[in-house]
């Protein structure tokens, strides 16, 4: 489930009084006792359990799965960008949807289980006509990135001099002022990076994981907190910049390794979901773009320990679907598209987004540039093998030339092209359909010449006027191919 700021509204047929809850049946469960629950319901019914987590079905999913079932607190450990946060941030929506509190209660409590002396109180006193109020789940996750600056304040609490200044007794929970995790009592609390965290900030965790209560200022408040702590981490950190102090990790019941998705479809998937386009992006495209992250994710050249995000797939669809709407912004077209020769402009906008080896220094855009190319000849070895081209490749017999390029429109490239035998079962097999609209036809006219072009059954040449100019023969080029270096 997604975290939204839209709250429904508490529905009308649920019961406003201590007395009233217990005549509908509600009884007091634990946080992980309600997960377990409503995991094993969904299971049984066969309902979506992680909403929006993509190829982990049969590797992390399962883990965190039996990890919840035990009833433990986690942690995930992966390289940036495959989504950590995400997976734990749907952990919410295995919460009831629906959860009793007392009004007032900073803690959450629940009516049938007051922990504070307060909220005992309010309930000895008005007993079975306590006023009891709702809160929905999207309420009870708590979230810190963990800096060296947080502070055990910011986590537990702090003591508040007013509070006391008013009368009240140190060590009175009533004279706290309560952090992040005791403020998401129950619910769920995670902490991302959290070897990033001082590990005498670590150190305020070992209670809450273990006895379950917190100490403020060597006051230790007997308050029976009730939440599943969930934190992130990335292996580098884990090891060198920081590290997750040995004490905590024991008190973690699960390490749950995540992993870049091993698999191009789904990777294209998560892009379709996550990216915000502003233009059609073919899968075609979409798929260079994602065989592109895999290659920089593999390369040599690339700092193996920083990882390659799947923000860097993301980021590059939607740099390709600007550049196609950019496109038909200055040509007044109708139907943007994005084409292969768009693709170019990502190795220089998110050259940043990579950790190079420090030999590469200066050749950033050359080695993404010669692996775009290596991403771009698989994809049309996978998408087009085996189908007769010639009817393209005859386009430029005879010293014949098609031209290409970023502010070429859809309209030029087919009234250069005219029929080409051929064409519709490449259209078929890029997807793009029986009828497919003149930027889409465009598109696939450019990925075949690309690829031909890489694959040396066409020479290409770059005009002074930044077009493709794509002709008969090889060209020699260093460079130009996914093998040249």
């Amino acid at each position: 489930m997604a975290l939204t700021h839209e709250i429904p509204a508490v529905p009308e047929d649920l019961p406003r009084t201590l007395g009233a809850l217990r005549a509908a049946g509600y009884t007091y469960r634990t946080v992980k006792e309600e997960i377990r629950a409503n995991l094993l319901a969904l299971m049984r019914d066969g309902g979506e359990r992680f909403p929006g987590i993509v190829g982990y079905d049969d590797t992390v999913l399962p883990e965190v799965e039996r990890a919840l079932l035990a009833g433990h607190d986690i942690v995930l450990l992966g390289e940036r960008g495959q989504g950590k946060t995400r997976l734990i941030r749907s952990l919410v929506g295995l919460l009831d949807e629906w959860t009793p509190v007392l009004p007032g209660s900073e803690l959450n409590e629940h009516p049938l289980h007051p922990i504070t002396p307060a909220s005992r109180r309010l309930v000895a006193e008005h007993g079975d006509d306590t006023p009891i109020t709702w809160r929905h789940r999207s309420l009870r996750y708590g979230e810190k990135l963990a800096t060296p600056d947080t502070s055990v304040g910011d986590l537990i609490g702090d003591v508040d001099p007013i509070r006391v200044a008013q009368g009240r007794t140190l060590g009175d929970p009533e004279t706290i002022h309560f952090g992040l995790v005791p403020r998401t009592n129950r619910g769920i609390f995670a902490v991302n990076e959290l070897p990033d965290l001082a590990e005498r900030i670590q150190v305020s965790l070992l209670n809450v994981l273990e006895e379950r209560d917190i100490q403020v200022r060597g006051y230790q408040l007997r308050l029976p907190l009730d939440l599943l702590l969930v934190a992130s981490a990335n292996p580098e950190d884990y090891t060198n910049r920081g590290r997750i102090i040995t004490p905590l990790k024991d008190r973690f019941g699960a390490e749950i390794r995540t992993h870049y998705l091993r698999d191009v479809r789904q990777e294209m998937v998560l892009v379709r979901q996550e990216a915000s386009l502003v233009a059609t992006v073919p899968d075609h495209v979409l798929e260079v773009l994602v065989r592109f992250t895999r290659a920089v994710r593999e390369s040599p050249a690339v700092d193996a320990r920083s990882g390659v995000s799947a923000r860097f797939a993301i980021a590059a669809a939607e740099t390709v679907a600007a550049a196609a709407l950019r496109r038909s912004g200055l040509l007044g077209e109708a139907d943007p598209v994005a084409r292969i020769g768009d693709t170019l402009s990502v190795t220089s906008t998110l050259r940043g987004k990579v950790e190079f080896d420090s030999d590469e220094e200066g050749r950033e855009v050359e080695v993404l540039a010669h692996l775009l190319r290596t991403a771009t000849a698989e994809t049309f070895r996978a998408r087009l093998a085996g189908l007769d081209l010639s009817g393209f490749v005859n386009l430029v017999a005879d010293g014949q030339a098609v031209e290409t390029g970023d502010l070429v429109s859809a309209d030029e490239v087919l009234a250069q092209v005219g029929t080409v035998p051929g064409l519709a079962k490449v259209l078929d097999r890029l997807g793009l359909g029986d009828a497919p609209s003149k930027g889409e036809a465009a598109a696939g006219i450019e990925f075949v010449l690309e690829g031909l072009h890489l694959t040396r059954r066409m020479s290409k040449e770059l005009t002074v006027d930044g077009k493709a100019r794509y002709r008969g023969g090889a060209t020699s080029r260093r460079g130009d191919r996914p093998d040249g270096d």
